[in-house]
């Protein structure tokens, strides 16, 4: 049986008399060996992730001592503010009451001055740089001061990731199928973990927008490469958002799978011992994000589907209608791009401006600039 150690961070609290805290699971000795980082629940009402992170903790937990040849950090709810967060008798967990945030966004980039600090001490040895880069982060994150609870909740989380080597955070969707978010530089090198998990599709980008957790932990590795690069700066946290479906998909038999993909996924990189057998030969392709065509209701009505989740799409098909439930006209809805359809609403009330459908498609799209994910 592996040594499992656990540990709570209390966070500040957001009112007298109220007391929040983040709880910390970990495997393996500190320092030794590659480091990966697992939290689920950053959007608190999305909760595959949370069934999922249980069986692959007591994976883990099944695992001898001496198998455990890295470190392995797993956070089981990474967000208790979220999941305290109820509004006449619904669960919101995706946005901070407070200040309205999403709860994945606005994470710290830290590019801009770890450069500065580090501009004269980077040399030719790349793995001197990357011990170099990430203790000049750990420097920096514990000398910040977070204002508000949810500051700190942000602030805790990094600190825990920093380091790291991996760095997965499990999310869904509404209607979805598995699929990943990924700093482009990080293509093809992540192809086994698409192919661990059965993803459907790669979405590749360096920026964004919002400031994600996975960009602030893969990104400021981009960054510093552009900004020196006369010195050898590897892309050195494998940094994913993992998408676990939809928010509907919460079983054990889908926990188990997803479970044994991220175990396999651990033993391909060398912190579990043992035989993760060979990938799938087929594995999705990893396309622009700002090829999805995210395909936005232009007013009210009743959404209807004519074609489903992992369904291949061609520019030009019509995928499902509104229905005016007043005229009974309906309003096409047309893919502008050719690929997968991975991901639909899960309610069928349109709103004007609700994403209808996401079509991941090989090409970038010229309307799709700025901020490239949905809020």
């Amino acid at each position: 049986m592996a040594t499992r150690t656990t540990e709570t961070i209390a966070l500040m609290a957001s009112s007298p008399g109220t007391a929040r805290q983040v709880t910390v699971h970990r495997y393996g000795t500190r320092g030794t060996g590659p480091k990966a980082y697992v939290q689920t629940g950053l959007h608190a009402d999305e909760l595959p992730g949370l069934v999922v992170v249980q069986h692959l903790l007591a994976l883990l937990d099944l695992a001898a001592d001496e198998a455990i040849t890295g470190e392995i950090v797993v956070v089981p709810h990474a967000n208790p503010i979220g999941l305290s967060q109820f509004l006449f008798g619904k669960h919101a967990g995706r946005y901070e009451f407070d200040s309205l945030g999403n709860f994945n966004r606005h994470y710290p980039d830290l590019a801009g001055t770890v450069g500065d600090a580090v501009a004269e001490r980077l040399t030719d040895d790349a793995a001197g740089n990357v011990d170099l880069i990430r203790a000049e982060c750990r420097r920096q994150l514990d000398t910040r001061v977070p204002k508000t609870e949810v500051d700190h909740l942000r602030l805790e989380l990094m600190k825990l990731a920093a380091d790291a080597d991996i760095a997965l955070d499990l999310h869904c969707d509404e209607v979805a199928v598995m699929h990943l978010y990924l700093g482009t530089p990080l293509w093809p090198g992540a192809r086994d973990l698409a192919g661990d998990l059965g993803a459907r599709a790669a979405l590749l980008a360096e920026v964004s927008g919002g400031e994600p957790f996975d960009e602030a932990m893969g990104g400021i590795w981009w960054q510093l490469a552009r900004r020196f690069p006369d010195v050898p700066i590897p892309p050195a946290c494998l940094s994913a958002t993992v998408e676990l479906r939809g928010d509907r998909d919460v079983d054990d038999i889908l926990a188990r799978e997803d479970a044994a993909g991220l175990f396999r996924f651990l033993q391909r990189r060398g912190l579990i011992a043992g035989d993760p057998a060979p990938l799938p030969d087929e594995i999705c392709d990893g396309t622009p994000l700002d090829g999805v065509d995210i395909i936005e209701c232009p007013h009210g009505g009743v959404l209807l589907f004519r074609r489903d989740v992992g369904d291949a799409i061609i520019s030009g098909e019509r995928i499902g209608d509104i229905l005016d439930p007043v005229t009974g006209m309906r309003t096409p809805l047309i893919s502008r791009a050719s690929g997968i359809l991975f991901a639909r609403a899960g309610h069928p009330l349109a709103r004007p401006g609700l994403p209808a459908a996401k079509v991941a498609g090989p090409k970038s799209l010229p309307h799709r600039r700025g901020s490239l994910l949905t809020q």
